[in-house]
């Protein structure tokens, strides 16, 4: 069966709108289910924004079926999908996750469903990934990471069931099992200090709850090499963005997984992703650019 996809959306209408086209761009978009979960405006001036959003999903086509779903009141980026995807996974056994400025290959979703179809029943397996950082060395076409992360991505009710909403909890299960400097990427960068920040209501990051109970359950995620997903959403209106060009991807350079991989951390990705979360601290280029904020923004909802 092919998997729902799970959309959140606010107050972006062109964001959505290519979002949206993107997806139908993909092949299995007819056999697809998608529910799309609108939030209401924060204020008033988000009144007419949420609207033309909402007008515009009320319009979508190309798939098996279209649900919307309309808060009233605003919740949250973090309380919308915390909800959205404990819905979803109470009718349905696995999920496909997207938001409103991710545009995605026409491969995207056959890879999410493909991946999800051999890793169904593997309990050390919690998620699946479309996105990856641009690294400068070359990565194998799928490898997995120790973790779970947030653009792109999709998991079975299984391995939502242990997501821990509550962030003091992480954190300090992750100081009494002396893990910070591993869940910071060997200190690279600062995941912990993200944590701490949710914790002290800084920040309402539900990535930073959803990849720090993966971590200390061991479970692995899937990455592909190369990206099936690009974030349009570095400009003015995204709601924790900055401005940036830097993350351009060839979205069309992928190879579809058709074999499963050995289930074990690679050790080797692990470190690649780790250089380049050093690079990105000390390059004062890439500071100029919003490397760092790009980054910071990704687990900062």
């Amino acid at each position: 069966m092919v998997a729902p996809i799970a959309l959140f959306v606010y107050n972006r209408p062109d964001h959505t709108r290519k979002t949206i086209e993107a997806l139908i761009g993909n092949e299995l978009a007819p056999q697809s289910r998608l529910i799309v979960f609108s939030d209401g405006p924060r204020d008033n001036k988000d009144v007419l924004l949420v609207e033309q959003v909402r007008d515009y999903i009320s319009t979508i086509r190309g798939f098996e079926s279209v649900s919307i779903i309309p808060s009233k009141s605003n919740k949250g980026l973090a309380n919308s999908i915390i909800s959205g995807v404990t819905s979803v996974l109470s009718e349905y056994d696995k999920v496909i996750v997207l938001e409103d400025d991710l545009v995605t290959s026409p491969q995207f979703l056959r890879y999410m469903n493909n991946s999800l179809d051999f890793y169904e029943n593997d309990e050390a397996v919690i998620s699946i990934h479309g996105y990856i950082y641009p690294v400068k060395e070359r990565l194998p076409d799928y490898f997995f990471v120790k973790g779970a992360d947030c653009w792109g991505w999709a998991t079975w009710s299984r391995g939502w069931k242990i997501f821990e909403p509550d962030g003091k909890k992480l954190l300090d299960e992750l100081e009494r099992r002396h893990l910070l400097k591993e869940f910071d990427f060997g200190g690279t960068y600062p995941y912990s200090k993200m944590l701490r920040r949710q914790i002290d209501g800084k920040n309402s990051s539900w990535a930073i709850r959803w990849y720090a109970s993966a971590f200390l359950h061991e479970k692995l995620t899937l990455y592909p090499g190369m990206s099936y997903v690009q974030n349009i959403g570095h400009d003015a209106s995204g709601t924790h963005s900055r401005v940036t060009n830097h993350f351009e991807i060839d979205k069309l350079n992928v190879k579809l997984p058709s074999v499963r991989i050995s289930i074990k951390e690679d050790i080797h990705a692990r470190q690649v992703i780790s250089a380049y979360f050093h690079s990105i601290a000390r390059n004062p280029i890439e500071k100029l650019i919003g490397a760092q904020l790009f980054l910071w923004r990704k687990y900062w909802r």
